[in-house]
């Protein structure tokens, strides 16, 4: 689904507000989430996931080419989990 195609589903499950509110809610959505991830480093939304700010460290890797040995510094990296009733929702319940 692209984003304009997105901007007019909201639009429309939002009691039909113009796209270019919607656009402007969806835009403010994420700008919120990455600037609560970036200062918080969790931002947990109910019955959708939690987006988290991994911290990873620094490692010896191998050049699949060469097979030579490089250094892979420490980096920042945001993970998403998605939550349980999501997943339900979207795979249906798990079986036992």
């Amino acid at each position: 689904m692209t984003k304009s195609e997105m901007v007019k589903k909201l639009a429309e499950t939002w009691g039909g507000i113009p796209n270019r509110q919607a656009d402007k809610n969806l835009t403010d959505l994420v700008e919120f989430i990455a600037k609560t991830v970036k200062k918080d480093k969790v931002l947990k939304i109910p019955n959708l996931g939690t987006f988290r700010l991994r911290q990873l460290k620094a490692r010896t890797g191998r050049n699949p080419q060469t097979c030579e040995p490089i250094k892979i510094s420490a980096r920042k990296k945001v993970g998403f989990t998605a939550a349980k009733a999501f997943k339900e929702n979207i795979l249906g319940a798990a079986k036992k």
